[in-house]
């Protein structure tokens, strides 16, 4: 091959970079093929995936029982919009609702879309039950989250990336430290005018930092207190990425009702995405009970998208599989091993200083700063080893495999980052 020929992945990259807009900056790798925990590169190369595409594909990569209700749907009816019933919207409301145990659901597309309907739910329900003056009705948020890149959600946003020249910026939003009960009890007590609380159960593009076992539960009672909704972003967390169905728990399906150290919290909204398809198409999801769901009424929102007959059936599969294949279970036992073994490594590594998480949502901290390319480099060697991975804010690497993952499958991983790591030792 000549010295100026490019490989399929470089001719991949090269086209993509051509005429693609530059809003990502992915790992150089070329993927065309996925099966449960694996997926192969344009070259024929096998990884082990341990991303999930964001914890989208818990069930794991093209699982067949999605894949087929997909395709069954696909050739007998795909949309549509809302201006008719379709016979499957209902079937896919009754069976989430019943899932989850909440009332109603909202059927959108995306989860950022889902953020935004939780946001105008909770401003409507301010207004038309809580009594809140209109446009006065604010939403506590807290500091490092991320619920999507809308202009709305940006704006109580602390990522300077993403909101740089995307101003004006929405207001109603008042941010407080996460973890931080004291912080999130004075914001409270200084406004009469707080409608809701919106947080992530575990931060995850943050770092996956996972709050004091009893946060979340001093949070809800405070939100009780005070009549305001609290209003749960699981669009990362949920669908047994952590575990338990839902990092929040709640009076939910749980696979096990004594997790030692995880908080047990109803929220009265709760936001799902990624995972409620299992990666085979765009599904998200508000639910809450009839006293907050009501408010929305015909005209007040919508997608010609939201609920199309392709979406609701991948969902009740995708929620099938979950259940059907123990994976919260499976999480929870993977990730105390995954945790275990990456600790003792710690304990003799100056590369790594910690890692953390629940269930298969983790991080390991590399040893040096922000600003270094550190974990980027060692992502590139985990993919040369087999692994792909990505760094969040610099010196984290998140882990987030396939929940179908095998203990085997587990340990043959936790090799290769240990082994790569160790390539990086100072």
């Amino acid at each position: 091959m000549s010295v100026t020929q490019l490989t399929k992945s470089e001719e991949a990259i090269a086209v993509e970079n051509k005429y693609g807009a530059h809003n990502y900056h992915p790992l150089p790798v070329v993927l065309n093929r996925g099966e449960g925990v694996y997926v192969w590169d344009v070259e024929g190369k096998k990884y082990y995936d341990f991303l999930s595409a964001y914890s989208a594909v818990n069930q794991g990569h093209c699982h067949p029982k999605i894949v087929n209700a997909m395709n069954e749907q696909a050739q007998t009816l795909t949309l549509t919009s809302r201006a008719f019933h379709n016979d499957v919207l209902g079937k896919y409301e009754k069976y989430a609702a019943e899932y989850f145990k909440f009332d109603k659901l909202l059927p959108m597309n995306t989860g950022a879309e889902a953020v935004e309907t939780a946001l105008k739910l909770c401003r409507k329900w301010a207004y038309e039950v809580k009594g809140i003056a209109e446009n006065e009705a604010e939403i506590v948020v807290c500091e490092n989250n991320f619920h999507g890149r809308t202009t709305t959600i940006i704006s109580f946003s602390n990522d300077q990336v993403a909101r740089k020249n995307f101003g004006p910026y929405t207001k109603g939003f008042i941010k407080v430290a996460y973890d931080n009960f004291e912080a999130l009890e004075k914001a409270f007590e200084s406004s009469k005018n707080i409608a809701g609380f919106l947080v992530e159960p575990i931060q995850g593009e943050a770092g996956v930092y996972v709050p004091s076992d009893d946060y979340l539960i001093k949070a809800k009672a405070l939100c009780e207190k005070h009549n305001v909704l609290f209003i749960a972003d699981e669009v990362q967390t949920g669908i047994a990425r952590t575990g338990r169905l839902l990092a929040t728990c709640g009076n939910c399906s749980c696979p096990k009702k004594d997790c030692s150290g995880t908080p047990d919290v109803k929220p009265d909204v709760l936001i799902l995405g990624k995972a409620l398809s299992g990666g085979a198409y765009p599904v998200s999801a508000v639910l809450a009970n009839d006293a907050v769901m009501n408010v929305i009424q015909p005209g007040t929102h919508g997608s010609t998208f939201g609920g199309n007959p392709v979406g609701a059936a991948v969902a009740i599969a995708a929620l099938e599989v979950v259940k059907n294949e123990s994976l919260a279970e499976n999480a929870d036992h993977l990730g105390n091993i995954f945790r275990s073994e990456i600790n003792k490594f710690i304990e003799t590594s100056s590369i790594a200083s910690q890692v953390r998480g629940r269930g298969l949502l983790n991080a390991i901290v590399i040893n040096d700063d922000e600003e270094s390319d550190t974990a980027w480099n060692i992502c590139l060697r985990l993919r040369d080893n087999g692994l792909l991975a990505k760094p969040t804010h610099g010196n984290i690497i998140r882990f987030a495999p396939p929940l179908v993952m095998t203990e085997a499958q587990l340990l043959d991983c936790v090799s290769i980052i240990i082994e790569t790591l160790k390539e990086f030792e100072k």
